[in-house]
C-alpha cells in the first residue's frame, strides 16, 4: 500500500482546494485534518475521497503514540487566517506552536514537511517581497496574524529546519469553497454578491497620496494556481525553503472588481467608502511577490491572468452555488 499524505485545513479554503487536486491526480489514501465546528465548514467535503478525518488534538494524540508511521507527507495548511484576530495567545498556540510541533514530528521522522506561511509577514510592504532568508528576519509584520506566521518562519531558519522543508508565503488567494470564512472571504466572492444584490461594489477610499481610489495594489493569485504550487513540492523533494507564492504581477482593487462586473455582464458601477479607523494604520497598499526564488527551483509553470481566473470562479462556482 502507498504511504498516505496527511493534509490539515483539509476543509478549509486552499485546503480543500488542494485535496480536490490530489483525489484528481489519484490520490486517495489522504488522512484529512480540521476542526469543523457546528457551522457548514463540513459542507466542503462533500464529493471528497480520503481514508479519515482527525481533529487537531487527535492528530498529536496519534503522533504521540507512534501512529503515523505510514504517512510520507503533510501539508499543513491549518491555521487561523483571519488577519482581525486580536485573541495572541491563541494564534501562537494555533498558527506557531502546532505547526512547530508537526514541524518537529516530520524531520524526526522523515516526513515531507509543507507549510502555509503569508504575505502577512511583509508588513507594510517597505521593505519589499523578497523570500531572500537574509530578508526575512528583519521583516515587521502589522498584525498578530502576521506576527505569528513570522515566528515560525524565523524558527524554522534559526533551528536549520528551512533546509529540509517548505514554507509558502500566499499572498492574496481567491477562489472556490471560501464562503465559510465570512469576513475574511476574498474581495472577489464579497464583490460578487454585491453585484447580484444591488449592481453596484463598495470599495475602502484610499489614505495614502500614492494611490487614488481603487489604485492600491495587491498580488491576486487564483487558488488553482496556489494549489498547484503547493503540490509541486510534493514532487520536487529536493527544494527545499520559503517561497512567495503569488503571480509576481500586481493588479488594483478596481481592476479587481471590474473583472467580477464583466464576467456578471453587469455595467461597472463603484462607490468608495470610508475605511474603519482600525485598519487605516495596517493596511498594505501594494503587493507583489517576488517569484525569481520560485521559477529558479523549477516552478515554471505560467500563472491565469486575473481575468482568467476571475471570470473561471465566477461562471463556474459562484454562479453555481451548488458546486462552491
Amino acid at each position: 500500500m502507498p504511504k498516505r499524505i496527511l493534509v490539515t485545513g483539509a476543509a478549509g479554503f486552499i485546503g480543500r482546494n488542494a485535496v480536490e487536486e490530489l483525489n484528481r491526480r489519484g490520490r486517495d489514501n489522504l488522512l484529512l485534518v480540521d476542526l469543523l465546528g457546528t457551522d457548514d465548514k463540513w459542507c466542503n467535503l462533500r464529493g471528497l475521497n480520503y481514508e479519515d478525518l482527525l481533529s487537531p488534538e487527535a492528530l498529536l494524540l496519534q503522533m504521540e503514540r507512534g501512529r503515523l508511521t505510514d504517512v510520507e507527507a503533510i501539508v499543513h495548511l491549518g491555521a487561523c487566517s483571519a488577519t482581525t484576530e486580536r485573541d495572541a495567545d491563541f494564534l501562537l498556540e494555533n498558527n506557531y506552536r502546532y505547526t512547530r510541533r508537526l514541524c518537529e514530528f516530520s524531520l524526526k521522522q522523515g516526513i515531507r514537511f509543507i507549510y502555509a506561511s503569508s504575505a502577512a509577514t511583509y508588513g507594510d510592504g517597505t521593505q519589499g517581497y523578497d523570500d531572500d532568508d537574509k530578508v526575512t528576519k528583519d521583516l515587521r509584520p502589522l498584525n498578530m496574524y502576521g506576527y505569528s506566521k513570522h515566528m515560525f518562519d524565523l524558527w524554522a531558519l534559526k533551528s536549520g529546519a528551512m533546509d529540509e522543508i517548505v514554507g509558502l508565503k500566499y499572498f492574496n488567494v481567491f477562489g472556490p469553497f471560501e464562503d465559510h470564512k465570512g469576513d475574511m472571504k476574498s474581495v472577489v466572492a464579497k464583490s460578487y454578491r454585491q453585484i447580484v444584490d444591488t449592481g453596484k461594489v463598495q470599495l475602502f477610499k484610499s489614505y495614502d497620496k500614492h494611490y487614488a481610489d481603487g489604485e492600491q495594489k495587491r498580488d491576486f493569485i487564483y487558488v488553482k494556481d496556489a494549489v498547484e504550487v503547493t503540490l509541486s513540492f510534493l514532487e520536487e523533494r529536493k527544494q527545499n525553503g520559503l517561497f512567495n507564492c503569488g503571480t509576481g504581477h500586481a493588479k488594483t482593487w478596481k481592476e479587481l472588481v471590474t473583472a467580477v462586473f464583466h464576467a456578471t455582464n453587469v455595467p461597472v458601477s463603484i462607490e468608495y467608502v470610508e475605511m474603519p479607523e482600525a485598519l487605516r494604520g495596517k493596511y498594505q497598499y501594494f503587493t507583489q511577490a517576488d517569484i525569481a526564488k520560485l521559477r529558479a527551483a523549477g516552478y515554471t509553470t505560467p500563472f491565469r491572468s486575473l481575468e482568467d481566473a476571475v471570470s473561471d470562479y465566477v461562471q463556474s462556482y459562484l454562479n453555481n452555488p451548488e458546486k462552491a
